[in-house]
């Protein structure tokens, strides 16, 4: 059975049991949305880092929810820090429904009057571009492109929609509930909200989810939402799952 442990803070969290465990000689840490606050991942990369040194173990993996860009100011300087954790720890990444956007905008202008309802604006100061009075989007994405880094394109190449590990499924948003995990649309992984979270059935793994802010981490029988607003509210939460417990850290 899982226990929750939180660390940070502990009145605003409950613990509840589950059946659900990580292999073996594995802790798995998951980072919830950042959203442009890269002052928030560098704080949780240095705790995963401190926690290692003082509980080491044989696989340490680390996964990112999603959501890296858009709302808070720092998009650019949030990748960065990521395509190096990605090569030198081999962090796994996952695709957000804003990384999502922006790779469709980096494909086809049409995209942009979506994105930019979603923090694009903020996203592109980070890169140096500002809009001007008139400019199209076909404009605005051309500028873009040339002040897009190779190295960020190789990281988003680098994204993936979804990471199993023993009984737990990390994902962005959640899963289309009563659908086989190998038939889910990648479209309800980067967007569901409703009846993903209404939902109380077994989905067959215990899920790991942001996408959706909640006030503090939220654990169910059959998932847990790490998303705690970090562009606006300055906590990103990190969660260590080993085993049977899933610590706060």
């Amino acid at each position: 059975m899982v226990e929750l442990c939180i660390m940070r803070p502990p009145h605003r969290a409950t613990s509840q049991s589950i059946a659900a465990s990580i292999p073996a000689d594995t802790r798995i840490y998951a980072v919830g949305d950042i959203h442009g606050r890269a002052d928030l991942l560098m704080d949780a990369i240095a705790r995963i880092d401190d926690d290692i040194a003082r509980r080491p173990i044989h696989h340490a993996v680390e996964v990112y929810l999603g959501d890296y860009i858009d709302r808070g100011p720092d998009s650019k300087a949030v990748i960065d820090a990521l395509a190096i954790r990605l090569v030198e720890n081999r962090a796994v990444c996952l695709r957000g429904n804003h990384e999502a956007l922006m790779e469709g905008f980096l494909r086809d202008h049409s995209f942009f009057h979506h994105w930019r309802q979603l923090g694009a604006l903020q996203t592109l100061a980070s890169y140096g571009i500002h809009p001007h009075n008139g400019e199209t989007a076909a404009d605005l994405r051309r500028r873009f492109l040339g002040a897009f880094p190779r190295t960020h394109e190789l990281f988003l190449q680098c994204l993936h929609d979804g990471f199993c590990s023993g009984d737990f499924l990390f994902v962005h948003a959640g899963i289309r509930p009563g659908v086989p995990i190998e038939q889910q649309d990648v479209n309800d992984l980067y967007w569901i909200r409703g009846e993903f979270l209404e939902s109380k059935l077994d989905h067959g793994k215990f899920i790991v989810h942001g996408h959706t802010p909640v006030p503090h981490p939220d654990i169910r029988n059959n998932r847990i939402n790490i998303d705690t607003g970090a562009w606006k509210t300055g906590t990103l939460t990190c969660a260590a799952i080993e085993g049977t417990a899933i610590l706060i850290l």
